[in-house]
C-alpha cells in the first residue's frame, strides 16, 4: 500500500474557501476505485495547515489519482487560496491493523 501525507498551508483569510474545495476533492476522490482513505486533518494550534492524510492501493492508483479531473481543478483552486508551497510525502506502508 502507498500513504501519503500532504501539508498545504493556505492563507487564513481564504481558509472558508480551502475548506470547500478540500471537502469538494474528497468527494470525487471517494469516485476511486484504488484509493482506501483520504482524510483531512487540522491543528487546533495550526488551523491554517491543512494535513491530508492518504491511502492508496498501490502505485498505479495514485497516479490515476494525480491524473483525475477532480485533482486537477482542486490544484488549480489550490493555487488561489495556498499560502506556500505544499509538502507532500510518499511512503510505502509496512504493516498497519
Amino acid at each position: 500500500m502507498i500513504a501519503v501525507i500532504a501539508k498545504i498551508p493556505v492563507q487564513e483569510a481564504k481558509r472558508d474557501e480551502a475548506l470547500a474545495g478540500v471537502k469538494e476533492l474528497i468527494k470525487g476522490v471517494a469516485t476511486e476505485e484504488g484509493a482506501l482513505a483520504y482524510s483531512l486533518n487540522i491543528n487546533k494550534k495550526d488551523p491554517n495547515t491543512f494535513v491530508i492524510i492518504e491511502k492508496y492501493k498501490d502505485k498505479e492508483a495514485l497516479g490515476v489519482h494525480s491524473s483525475t479531473p477532480h485533482f486537477k481543478a482542486f490544484m488549480e483552486k489550490a493555487m488561489t487560496f495556498a499560502a506556500g508551497q505544499p509538502e507532500i510525502t510518499v511512503y510505502e506502508e509496512v504493516d498497519s491493523i
